[in-house]
């Protein structure tokens, strides 16, 4: 079995709660002779200036992120090029990617001594092209999502995959998801969820004006690309995973496909996918089966 020796710890800034956890983690890891690391961001005593998420990742078997699932998709993404397994510390609300209590330390100590399964999940890459050239570029993990910004009209789309034409609509937006994403944004926009371990992404539209504009699940394999009409190339931005925007400028189109990086998600022992879908979309309340 793997076992982790040199460990990263992030988390969710300016909370007190999340900063207790983490004071916590240290010391208890420590005890047991690992090396541990605490991301500079926090600005914890302890951490010095070089021990950015950045500089560490290449040197680091493990990172443990304290906080709720947009704390651990902004550090996943940081981590993923150098294929760091990343455990969630649930210190957030929903937590489908968090899935450790801060209160279970005896499996957070099972999986640094290699008890545990990985899965991994996969991500996309955002690419603003005009003409041959990429002008902008953002990976994502839950999903890449071309939205309106400064009107209330909706925008004209067209989708291209693989350099066939899709679909010309008009809506509010258009999601393109992981199955990651497939329990975020997407699931409010009606789209399916599809289980982790799938290789396909979604293609979700936002309230669109045409209800036969509906949802369509295609291979992670696939090019998308999404044109904007003229007229609205201005009122649109790329938005990835929520906390990184690309901007449309005239003669661009957003392209989208499968990063070459993946995920490696840690579950502690015990995880099981449904038991998770159950528990957070309250699935007869949540309660396992008979």
């Amino acid at each position: 079995m793997e076992s982790f020796q040199r460990i990263a710890i992030t988390g969710k800034p300016n909370d007190s709660a999340v900063t207790d956890t983490i004071g916590r983690l240290v010391e208890r890891l420590e005890s047991l002779g690992r090396t541990v690391h605490v991301d500079s961001a926090l600005a914890l005593e302890g951490s010095t200036a070089d021990d950015t998420l950045a500089a560490l990742s290449p040197v680091i078997d493990l990172l443990i992120v304290v906080g709720g699932d947009g704390t651990l998709l902004h550090a996943a993404k940081t981590v993923a090029e150098h294929d760091v397994p990343v455990l969630g510390v649930n210190r957030g609300r929903l937590g489908f990617l968090v899935d450790v209590s801060p209160e279970r330390f005896d499996e957070i100590e099972a999986v640094i001594d290699g008890a545990m399964t990985i899965e991994e999940r996969l991500m996309l890459e955002a690419r603003v092209r005009v003409g041959d050239r990429v002008v902008a570029q953002a990976p994502a993990l839950n999903d890449v999502v071309l939205q309106k910004w400064n009107t209330s009209r909706m925008i004209e789309f067209e989708t291209w995959i693989d350099g066939e034409p899709c679909n010309r609509h008009r809506s509010d937006g258009l999601i393109i998801s992981t199955p990651t994403g497939s329990t975020a944004y997407a699931l409010s926009g009606g789209g399916p969820i599809m289980h982790p371990g799938i290789h396909a992404m979604a293609l979700v539209p936002v309230c669109p004006h045409t209800l036969s504009n509906r949802p369509l699940v295609i291979s992670a394999d696939s090019r998308v690309e999404v044109r904007v009409a003229p007229e609205h190339i201005h009122q649109v931005h790329v938005s990835c995973d929520g906390q990184t925007d690309l901007t449309l400028e005239d003669g661009a189109r957003a392209e989208i496909v499968a990063s070459p990086h993946r995920l490696r998600l840690v579950h502690p022992p015990g995880h099981r996918y449904f038991d998770i879908l159950r528990a957070k979309l309250r699935w007869g309340d949540g309660a396992a089966p008979c």
